[in-house]
């Protein structure tokens, strides 16, 4: 008479040693490596824009002689910066704030003419894409808004280091760029040669680390 557990040793023992060899070479095979996760967002670090501390300037060929200059006084956003490393800007500009040093001049640029601060209260830069070029500085792109009008532009912005005084932690930057206004909608006086087109613009802006 056959032995019962004789007959299923026969065949258990095969399927054991094969689960067996299975999980020898599971364990033994090459494991993926896990997706390393991008630290250039978790290392940077939030500014929020000091409006006290901040501005834009703008400057254009006036009567085809001098250079005037103008500015405008309340800037807001935030950039996120991790120092010599990832920069990027979310600036608003409020077009009611233009300053020349002279009332009636103030008035005109924020009319029709030239900004039309009432229907088109603000000016913003959204960058997409900075570069490091060495020296802290960076070349940033992004999307310039002025006049309902959004266009691509390249901005050289200079990073100053990061400085903790007063019990807050600070970080400057300053940016160059040129446009060309009839580019937003804005020709007066283009034609006639009274104003320049080409436009000269530099943010100065501090910004106050978040954390703070």
């Amino acid at each position: 008479m056959s032995c019962p557990l004789c007959r299923l040793s026969r065949f258990a023992l095969p399927l054991f040693a094969v689960i067996g060899l299975a999980a020898a070479l599971a364990l033994n095979a090459p494991q993926k490596a896990a997706e390393p996760k991008s630290s250039a967002s978790a290392a940077a670090s939030v500014f929020v824009i000091d409006d006290v501390h901040s501005m834009a300037l703008f400057r254009v060929q006036h009567m085809g002689a001098g250079q005037f200059w103008g500015r405008f006084n309340d800037v807001s956003g935030e950039v996120k910066y991790e120092e010599g490393k990832m920069l990027s800007f979310d600036v608003s500009v409020d077009v009611g704030t233009v300053d020349s040093g002279n009332d009636k001049l103030n008035a005109h640029l924020k009319s029709p003419d030239f900004f039309n601060a009432v229907e088109f209260p603000k000016m913003s830069f959204k960058s997409t894409n900075a570069k490091s070029i060495g020296g802290g500085r960076f070349e940033v792109g992004g999307k310039l808004s002025i006049h309902g009008v959004t266009k691509e532009v390249t901005v050289t912005i200079d990073a100053s280091k990061i400085a903790t005084m007063g019990g807050k932690t600070r970080a400057g930057f300053e940016g160059t760029f040129d446009i060309k206004r009839s580019d937003y909608g804005m020709t007066y006086g283009v034609e006639q040669g009274s104003i320049g087109d080409q436009v000269r613009i530099i943010i100065a802006v501090e910004a106050i680390a978040a954390s703070n």
